[in-house]
C-alpha cells in the first residue's frame, strides 16, 4: 500500500504538531505519524513551562549566557543566539493559539513566570505545572480540525526510504516504511520532505521520566540512513523523581525546586549548599550528581524534596497535578516532604542539524529532542527544550515551504517474502530488559571506561542477536524499538569512550577534569 504526501512527520509532540499546522495553513498535505496516540509524548509530560525573554528586566543577552552556563561551554553560539532571539515570537504563536498560559493574578493581563534551576530571571512562562499537556491539548484539537492534516495513530515508522537504495540515485530520503500496528500492514509513505520528530531515548534506561515511547527511533533510523550524530554522551538526568511503586515515571517540578522546594536527608539535613553555591538552584546535573552522591555514601534509596513551608493555598495553586498526584499516593506537600530520585530525562545529543532543521540526507529533517542543534551543549538548561521545539519547528516549515514541489517517484513495496512469524517473542523482552539493566548499571550519572566497556561487550552481543531476528521474523513494534534502541545505546556509549573529560552531563572517574577546549562529539556512519 502506498501513500503520498506533501510532508511526513514522523512524531507528534509539539515539534511535530506546531510543523504539522505550519505547513497544513499553507495548503500542505500532511501526514502526521504517531506510535500511539497524539497525546503520547514527552511533551505532554513536561510540566515546568517555557523558557523565553518576556519580562523587562531580563534580557536576551542574558538568557544566552544561563544557556552557555549550563551547557558547560559546548553551545554553539549561533543556533543558541537564533533560538533565544526567536523565544518571544514562539510564545506569541502559542498565545494566539489560545494555550492557556498562568496569568499572574485574575485581575491582570500580564502572564506570571517563574524561575528555574540555571536560570538568572524569572522567564518561564507556564499553565500552572502541567505546560506541555496545555499545549499539547491546544495543537491537537487543531491538528484534528485542519482538513490538510491526515493522522495515523498506531503507526510505527520501520526505516526510512532511501532514494540510492530503491533506483533513485541522489535523491535523499522518499519517505519511510511504516508499520500499521492495527492491521500488522508494512505501508509505503512517499514525500518530497520527511521530518523526525521522535523524540529522545530515555527508555534505553532502566529509570526514566520518559513515556512507553521514547525509544531512539528518530536517532537510529538517521544514523542507518547516513545522518552524523553528535553529543550522545550527554544525557540529562532529572534531579527528582517521584520516588514510589506505584508512581512510573512521574516527573516532580523543577519549578518546585524554583519556588523554594529544598532537597533533604531522611533525617532532615538540607545537603545541596555543601555542593554548590548555588544549593537547589544549581543546573540539572549538579543536583542530580549530588543526590546520587549522597545516596550512594549513605544507602539511601531516596532523598526528600520539601516544599511544606508554602502555604497550603498556594501550593494547590501553583503544582496543582504534583499536589493531586503525590496525594493520591498518601503524601501530602503541604505537610510532608516529597520522596525524590534522579531518572533519565532528556537526551541532549542526536541528529546534527543546521538552522533550518536539515540533517545530512537532503529531503530530511529532525526536530525537537531527536535533533542536536547546538543549543544544548553538554546540559540542557530548564524549559530550553519546548522553546526549541516551537523554534525549529518554525525553521523547518519555512525551509520545507521554500522548495519546488517534485513529482512522487515510484517507490516499491515493503518486501516480507523471505520472513516468518517470530516463534519466541521472549527473546525480545530478554534482550530488553537486559539492555536497559546494563545502560543503568555502566552508563550512568557517574561513568568510568570498565563500566562503558563493559556495556558496549553486551550491546554488541545484543546488537547480533536483534540483527538476526529482524533479519528473520516480521517486524513488530516491540522489536522495532528494541532494535532501535541497541542502535541509541551504542551512540550513547561510543560517545561517552571518545570524551576523555568531565563536561556537563558526563561525568567520568578516569578522567575528572575539564578539557581547555569544548569539542562535540560527532559519529559518521
Amino acid at each position: 500500500m502506498l501513500k503520498q504526501f506533501d510532508a511526513l512527520i514522523l512524531g507528534s509532540g509539539t515539534a511535530g504538531q506546531s510543523l504539522a499546522l505550519r505547513l497544513a495553513e499553507r495548503k500542505q498535505r500532511v501526514a502526521l505519524v504517531t506510535k500511539r496516540s497524539l497525546a503520547d509524548s514527552a511533551s505532554a509530560w513536561a510540566q515546568g513551562g517555557i523558557a523565553a525573554v518576556l519580562d523587562s528586566t531580563d534580557s536576551i543577552e542574558a538568557h544566552i549566557q544561563d544557556t552557555f552556563t549550563a551547557g558547560a561551554g559546548l553551545c554553539d553560539p549561533v543556533a543558541t543566539r537564533f533560538v533565544v532571539e526567536h523565544g518571544k515570537a514562539a510564545i506569541d504563536w502559542l498565545i494566539a493559539r489560545g494555550v492557556p498560559f498562568t496569568r499572574e493574578d485574575a485581575s491582570t493581563v500580564g502572564y506570571h513566570l517563574t524561575r528555574e534551576g540555571g536560570h538568572s530571571h524569572r522567564r518561564i512562562i507556564h499553565a500552572a505545572d502541567a505546560t506541555g499537556a496545555a499545549v499539547q491539548a491546544t495543537l491537537t484539537d487543531q491538528v484534528l480540525a485542519h482538513p490538510n492534516i491526515t493522522i495515523f495513530e498506531n503507526h510505527i515508522a520501520v526505516d526510512l526510504v532511501l532514494g540510492d537504495k530503491v533506483g533513485h540515485p541522489g535523491k535523499g530520503c522518499l519517505g519511510a516504511y511504516v508499520l500499521d500496528l492495527n492491521s500488522g500492514r508494512v505501508v509505503t509513505f512517499s514525500a518530497p520532505s520527511t521530518v523526525l520528530a521522535t523524540g529522545g531515548a530515555g527508555k534505553v534506561y532502566l529509570y526514566t521520566t520518559n513515556p512507553d515511547v521514547a525509544t531512539g527511533d528518530g536517532i537510529a533510523m538517521a544514523w542507518r540512513a547516513g545522518c552524523r550524530v553528535a553529543n550522545m554522551e550527554f544525557i540529562q538526568f532529572h534531579p527528582t523523581c517521584l520516588y514510589h511503586p506505584q508512581a512510573k515515571s512521574f516527573l516532580i517540578s523543577e519549578a518546585v525546586r524554583g519556588e523554594g522546594g529544598v532537597l533533604r536527608l531522611p533525617d532532615g539535613t538540607r545537603f545541596m549548599p555543601e555542593h554548590d553555591e548555588r544549593a537547589e538552584l544549581a543546573p540539572r546535573d549538579v543536583v542530580a550528581r549530588a543526590i546520587d552522591f549522597e545516596m550512594k555514601k549513605r544507602g539511601l534509596d531516596c532523598v526528600y524534596l520539601d516544599i511544606s513551608h508554602k502555604p497550603a493555598d498556594w501550593l494547590r495553586g501553583h503544582f496543582p497535578n504534583i499536589h493531586a498526584r503525590c496525594l493520591e499516593l498518601g503524601i501530602d506537600i503541604t505537610r510532608e516532604p516529597i520522596p525524590v530520585v534522579p531518572a533519565a530525562h532528556y537526551t541532549c545529543g542526536g541528529i546534527v542539524t543546521d538552522l533550518s532543521a536539515r540533517t545530512d540526507v537532503p529531503n530530511l529533517y529532525a526536530v525537537g529532542e531527536s535533533a542536536c542543534t547546538g543549543l544544548h551543549g553538554a546540559n540542557r538548561l530548564a524549559s530550553n527544550s519546548l522553546l526549541e521545539c516551537l523554534v525549529f519547528g518554525e525553521a523547518a516549515a519555512q525551509d520545507i515551504l521554500a522548495k519546488p514541489r517534485t513529482p512522487h517517484p515510484a517507490l516499491p513495496a515493503w518486501d516480507e517474502s523471505r520472513v516468518t512469524d517470530a516463534d519466541e517473542e521472549v527473546v525480545i523482552s530478554h534482550n530488553w530488559a537486559e539492555l536497559r539493566r546494563a545502560m543503568w548499571d555502566y552508563v550512568g550519572i557517574v561513568r568510568t571506561n570498565k563500566r562503558l566497556r563493559r556495556a558496549r561487550h553486551r550491546i554488541r552481543l545484543l546488537e547480533r542477536e536483534i540483527h538476526e531476528f529482524y533479519s528473520n521474523f516480521r517486524v513488530s513494534n516491540d522489536l522495532i524499538e528494541l532494535r532501535n534502541l541497541v542502535v541509541t545505546a551504542d551512540l550513547i556509549v561510543r560517545c561517552a569512550l571518545r570524551r576523555k573529560e568531565s563536561r556537563g552531563l558526563h561525568h567520568s572517574r578516569d578522567y575528572p577534569d575539564l578539557l581547555p577546549k569544548a569539542r562535540d562529539t560527532i559519529l559518521r556512519p
